[in-house]
């Protein structure tokens, strides 16, 4: 499953903050602020950090997309028979 920070993005676009003042603001590394610019996948304590710092959900922030593969196997717990 892929991410995409995408929402946050125009979230801060609005908010009219830089991603250094949201690295300040949230109190996160520089790291996590470029693997997001990758949308790379980042620890649930980074994005409860900027969540908490902009005021807002997790799921405001973050989009989970499903890979190809993933479509067919909704509601089904990976090693469980169907």
């Amino acid at each position: 499953m892929a991410v995409s920070y995408r929402k946050l993005w125009h979230l801060m676009l609005d908010m009219k903050l830089t991603k250094s003042g949201l690295e300040k603001k949230a109190g996160i590394s520089h790291h996590a602020m470029l693997k997001m610019t990758k949308d790379q996948d980042v620890s649930t304590d980074v994005l409860t950090k900027i969540s908490g710092a902009l005021g807002c959900e997790v799921s405001d922030i973050v989009d989970l997309i499903p890979d190809a593969s993933d479509k067919g196997d909704e509601g089904s717990v990976e090693g469980e028979e169907a």
